[in-house]
């Protein structure tokens, strides 16, 4: 360590100009959010680590930083993903009988980080629909996510539908598969079909049937074809055809958007229960949204319910919105005088950026241009254009 002025790895300051663009942009969101009925919560940062870790998997449980609360002696966690947080909230919290929107937006901190380029500390901001087991909700909640991107300045996005009850049906109809289930997840996501043909070896090998069609799933993947290529290839197991059936309705619902099948691009094994997506943009190397129906995991909160929801890194996603442009700002001169303070006053009222010189200071701010300033006519104080020289 050459200075104690350098950060953790992983870890960035957020300077002024990117700060203003991501605070923009979470306004922007948020209220989007509200005209579509979702109410916003805000959970603490730390909490107890069981609840943090309800319903997800091994991953999420290696993200999350331990530390031992001096006063009770308990293990408490900080949060690497809201959604356990938001999912104990309207479970026990709220306990409404009906359908509850929520959203949110906070920070959540990795101790490992996702990738190469990933940051360690990201703004997850998201939306999140109980009490509606039906397609309806999976539609509302992908089409928000669409319009999120659309606000964030994000264009040219490919949605990515997949089906993790599909997958989940498969793994659990053979008992050797159901004990590897993150074995075989892991093998889906990289695509790795050596690893997955190796699953019917070994001295607990798979039924040939399962990996057929574990093998089968990484080659399901491109248009709407693929669903029909996926009854024919498939084990018509009744988890199976629900699935496909669910993810036609999706797919149609959602024909105007660039939008794709990938049977293989699953989830945390047990956590999501049915259709999962992904928003994909050119230019970005991972997914910029992931979301998808997770029921019933807030049965360990004490109450199943039906849910569905998505999330996304503001700070990742904001730099998509481009520069932000500087603001046009008035400056006002150093003064005691009382009627210069009413004046900047009213003018801050009424929305204007006034920045007030001290004595001797010289404006100098990245994030303003200033053209206009107030200036005393002899009887009052006045806006006047800023004359160039």
């Amino acid at each position: 360590m050459n200075g104690n002025w350098l950060l953790p790895e992983h870890f960035a300051d957020v300077l002024p100009a990117e700060a203003r663009r991501i605070e923009d942009l979470r306004r922007a969101l948020l209220d989007l959010f509200r005209t579509c009925g979702f109410e916003t919560v805000s959970p603490p940062l730390l909490e107890y680590i069981d609840p943090l870790l309800t319903g997800a998997g091994q991953d999420l449980n290696l993200k999350t930083f331990k530390l031992i609360d001096q006063l009770s002696g308990h293990t408490l966690g900080l949060r690497a993903d809201m959604t356990p947080q938001i999912t104990r909230i309207d479970a026990h919290l709220l306990n409404r009988p009906g359908v509850t929107r929520l959203c949110y937006c906070g920070p959540v901190l990795h101790a490992r980080p996702s990738g190469l380029l990933a940051s360690r500390e990201l703004l997850q901001i998201g939306a999140e629909i109980f009490g509606h087991g039906g397609v309806e909700a999976d539609l509302e909640i992908i089409r928000l996510a669409a319009q999120s991107l659309s606000v964030s300045g994000v264009e040219d996005y490919q949605l990515v539908l997949c089906h993790d009850g599909l997958v989940r049906t498969l793994i659990e109809s053979d008992p050797q598969a159901s004990a590897r289930g993150d074995e075989i997840i892991a093998l889906l996501r990289d695509k790795d079909l050596p690893g997955l043909s190796a699953l019917g070896q070994g001295t607990q090998p798979l039924a040939t049937k399962t990996v057929n069609a574990l093998m089968a799933l990484p080659r399901l993947y491109g248009d709407r074809s693929v669903i029909e290529r996926a009854r024919t290839t498939l084990p018509s197991l009744p988890g199976v055809t629900e699935a496909l059936d669910t993810l036609s309705t999706v797919f149609d619902a959602h024909a105007s958007l660039a939008i794709s099948v990938d049977l293989a691009d699953t989830g945390a094994y047990g956590y999501h229960s049915g259709v999962t997506f992904s928003f994909y943009a050119q230019g970005w190397h991972d997914a910029l949204v992931r979301g998808g129906r997770y029921d019933n995991v807030s049965l360990a909160f004490g109450r199943a319910r039906p849910a569905t929801g998505f999330s996304m890194d503001l700070r990742r996603t904001a730099m998509g919105a481009g520069p932000a442009p500087q603001s046009l700002a008035i400056l006002a001169p150093a003064s005691t005088d009382q009627a210069l303070a009413d004046e900047i006053a009213s003018l801050r009222a009424a929305g204007e950026i006034v920045v007030q010189l001290f004595p001797g200071e010289a404006a100098q701010h990245d994030e303003f241009v200033f053209d206009r300033e107030l200036m005393h006519d002899g009887r009052q104080w006045v806006v006047s254009a800023v004359q160039t020289k």
